[in-house]
């Protein structure tokens, strides 16, 4: 028998497991987190904030603001009012993804919902511009966000919430390794619509073998000639689970 179904009250009801030597954790600090593709810098307007705004001008239909509640902005000093006031919070803390080659200024993402004494973070305002959509950096930014809360920071939940009808988010979360936990239903109201959120989340005693799958998929040897993948990301997170 585990030890968590060994903790019960007087009366034989279980009480749930004992977090021995638990202790609040740190907030995430603003420092940059460094990898092969990419690196995570603490949003700075004056440096990043032209770059965001000529990258996301690619995306000429505005569709990578729908299921976000900001945006489309109609013009760069509405867009630019915005960063400043996202970079002057603590939460969300925001990040710009910035591609590793080019040092160009690709995406956003941030930590939210941060709760120190229970362990528990968010990752959201994920915003990736056509430039960083389905390249390798866009994946470890994901993960170099997984290894500071969970290796550097010790916390023990990593959630993920999105719009119920956001199908390619909600994809993004299985391939990622993050276990779907429920929808919560009229959540939020953003843009004059209802959203039914869908809540999926990664707990500590995953992360082990869920970096390994990243660690794998991530690894040069792992895309032929061309850039295509040897296997994929969705079947190595999916075994790690079932591992973990």
């Amino acid at each position: 028998m585990t030890e968590q179904h060994q903790y019960r009250n007087a009366l034989g009801q279980p009480i749930g497991a004992a977090v021995p030597n638990w202790t609040p954790r740190l907030r995430p600090p603003r420092t940059p987190m460094t990898g092969r593709y990419c690196r995570l810098e603490p949003l700075d307007v004056a440096r990043h904030a032209a770059q965001l705004y000529a990258v996301n001008s690619e995306d000429t239909a505005g569709t990578n603001w729908t299921y976000l509640p900001i945006g489309p902005f109609r013009d760069f000093e509405s867009y630019r009012a915005w960063l400043d006031r996202m970079a002057a919070g603590e939460d969300p803390l925001f990040h710009v993804i910035v591609d590793a080659e080019t040092g160009e200024a690709q995406g956003v993402a941030s930590f939210l919902r941060i709760d120190p004494n229970m362990g528990t973070i968010e990752v959201g305002h994920i915003n990736y511009s056509p430039r960083l959509k389905r390249r390798r950096a866009a994946t470890e930014a994901m993960y170099l966000m997984m290894r500071r809360v969970f290796d550097e920071l010790g916390y023990r939940r990593y959630e993920w919430k999105c719009d119920s009808l956001n199908a390619p988010s909600r994809a993004a979360a299985l391939r990622l390794g993050f276990s779907f936990e429920g929808i919560f239903r009229k959540a939020v109201v953003y843009k004059g619509r209802n959203r039914d959120t869908a809540w999926y989340s990664i707990i500590d005693s995953e992360w082990p073998s869920l970096r390994g799958a990243f660690e794998r998929w991530l690894d040069p040897a792992n895309f032929d000639a061309t850039g295509l993948q040897r296997s994929s990301l969705s079947a190595r997170t999916e075994a790690a689970l079932q591992t973990a």
